[in-house]
């Protein structure tokens, strides 16, 4: 696989932005406790794989100056909800 283009990393970060809304917009009436738990415990867990991409070296991190401050107050929110 080739290193992700600025682009490419740009579009990564910007639809992680569909999990952080999906979790601060709360429990949908639609959904069952179990399934809202389940929902938001995949939305946070991809949170956390996407956080950690890498390089193709496999040591550095594709991030440079993205601000994860929403991102990591949904993950501790989506983490909330499994408590």
């Amino acid at each position: 696989m080739a290193e992700r283009t600025s682009d490419e990393v740009a579009t990564v970060f910007n639809t992680a932005g569909h999990s952080v809304d999906l979790i601060n917009a709360g429990k949908p009436s639609d959904l069952t406790d179990a399934e809202w738990k389940d929902t938001a415990k995949r939305n946070w867990q991809h949170l956390e794989i996407i956080k950690a991409y890498k390089k193709e070296d496999g040591e550095t991190s594709i991030w440079t100056n993205e601000n994860f401050t929403a991102i990591d107050a949904a993950i501790s929110a989506g983490k909330a909800i499994q408590a």
